[in-house]
């Protein structure tokens, strides 16, 4: 979903303005992206970046903690003096509270530089965006090129997505708002616009002729963490259905975008989300599975439950969901795209498998059926792309085969260093280019279909199926046909 180098929009010079900047997110992720590519010469612009706090408690370990964080990310030769040279580029900020008065230092510090573009990354919980908003267009720091990013989640309803953004509006409009959505900035997500719409071969079958059906999984091997408070209120379809997964959806049963600009590819990606088929409380029973994690062991270590993890006596969240989706329209029609994620997995993975249909008439009988050929793009912990196909086993004996997998690694394939996804979609940002990030009909399509999954599960009164830890989850009873919740880590193991 790049742009050929002539095309691309020049980074100009920036103020990048990170509220809650001493946060888990900012110090993991945010900070980091702009190292790296500071480091490997993106960032050939004048920058500052102010890290927003509301108290001064951490001011005194700030830059220790975040040169430990920084460190992590380094796995190549680096000259460490640069760390130095990119922290002096950081200045703390103590904004207590949204007032003019309280913001009076950052609009001192923004006004020494005028010309340059600010970006406001809001790395807060959403009901902190309009206050910040507002207090920015009152001390007159908002302009035509100043621009916001905003984190997940982004409500937990269609009306409280919608209350988000009548807020930040306020303020913003919406070709200065960047939704992020880090699944879309990964290397593979990326590979497969390349791979569809640059290849004859496969988008001549990227259809419901030729392809049986669509499998994306995100399985996380870990519990609820420290996440347990946010977590306990939007579960597994609101944590990662109702953004990730269905980005992939999107990405993956789009039509051809007239041309590779923001608004064509966000455009075809909305046809997507409206063609979605509704659930109700009858459907939601055959095509939907919702979980919940109870004690389980991995590798001989006790883990514990969910209402543990919570320290709760009773939840009716959902730690896994499987859903049995449709696109109800002329290419898509009764190809099923099975989405399934899930916390306390035997293994953390996230992969699209893409079944074609078996051969017309088997010509090989004595060896039964024929598998149709998949599509694999692994999306983490390793990038890679498989194609699946049937290959004659060497030697005589008649016409043996097995399915044999053409890979394409990119840890192998490729030796220059891969960028995480913050990192290309904060450079997206700072360029204006919003082809990666998500407009707010999207959103709210992505809500009316999110939404009647949940309704149809309270009318229903559909309970959770309890899974052990360190399992598959509730996989056998995911789906009337070839599911293959497992099928990863069963070709990891086999070398299939």
């Amino acid at each position: 979903m790049g742009q050929d180098k002539k095309n691309l929009k020049v980074i100009k010079p920036f103020n990048a303005v990170i509220f809650g900047g001493d946060g888990d997110l900012a110090m993991r992720k945010i900070y980091p992206a702009l190292f790296h590519r500071f480091v490997d010469k993106q960032l050939n612009v004048d920058f500052n970046i102010y890290a927003i706090t509301r108290s001064d408690k951490k001011h005194g370990t700030f830059y220790e903690q975040l040169e430990k964080f920084i460190l992590k990310t380094i796995d190549y030769e680096l000259d460490h003096s640069l760390i130095a040279v990119f922290m002096k580029k950081i200045i703390l900020l103590t904004l207590v509270d949204h007032t003019k008065s309280d913001y009076e230092p950052l609009k001192i510090e923004l006004e020494k530089n005028p010309t340059y573009q600010n970006v406001y990354y809001l790395s807060t919980p959403s009901d902190a965006f309009g206050d910040i908003g507002d207090t920015l267009k009152l001390c007159g720091l908002i302009n035509q090129k100043s621009k916001v990013v905003l984190e997940k989640p982004l409500g937990n309803s269609l009306a409280s997505s919608q209350a988000i953004h009548a807020k930040i509006s306020r303020s913003f409009t919406e070709n200065q708002i960047y939704r992020i959505d880090h699944y879309l900035g990964k290397e593979t997500v990326q590979n497969l616009m390349v791979l569809r719409f640059a290849n004859h071969l496969f988008e001549y079958s990227w259809n419901s002729e030729h392809i049986d059906n669509v499998q994306i999984t995100v399985a996380e091997s870990l519990g609820v963490e420290k996440r347990g408070d946010y977590y306990d209120h939007s579960g597994a379809l609101l944590d990662m259905v109702q953004n990730h997964l269905l980005q992939l959806v999107c990405l993956i049963g789009m039509e051809p975008p007239a041309q590779l600009d923001a608004n064509s590819v966000r455009n075809e990606k909305l046809k997507v989300l409206n063609s979605l088929r509704l659930l109700d409380a009858e459907s939601v029973l055959t095509d939907t599975v919702k979980g919940q994690y109870t004690r389980g062991k991995v590798d001989g270590e006790q883990l514990n439950s969910y209402l543990e993890d919570l320290e709760k006596y009773e939840s009716s969240t959902e730690t896994f969901v499987a859903i049995k989706a449709h696109i109800d329209n002329w290419r898509w029609k009764n190809t099923p795209f099975y989405l399934r994620t899930g916390k306390r997995m035997t293994k953390r993975y996230s992969e699209i498998v893409i079944t074609f249909k078996s051969v017309k008439h088997n010509v090989f009988p004595m060896q039964g059926n024929i598998p149709g050929n998949k599509l694999i793009m692994r999306l983490q912990p390793e990038e890679r792309i498989e194609l699946v196909q049937m290959t004659k086993l060497p030697g005589p004996g008649g016409y043996r085969y097995r399915p044999i997998s053409l890979k394409l690694d990119y840890m192998d394939s490729f030796h220059e260093r891969f960028p995480e996804a913050y990192e290309r979609l904060i450079v997206d940002v700072l360029r204006g280019e919003q082809t990666l990030f998500m407009r707010q009909d999207e959103l709210e399509a992505a809500w009316v279909w999110i939404e009647s999954v949940v309704n149809g599960w309270k009318e229903a009164n559909m309970k959770n199926i309890l899974y052990e830890a360190g399992s598959w989850g509730p996989g056998d009873l995911v789906m009337e046909k070839e599911h293959t919740w497992s099928t990863s880590t069963k070709r990891d193991e086999e070398g299939v």
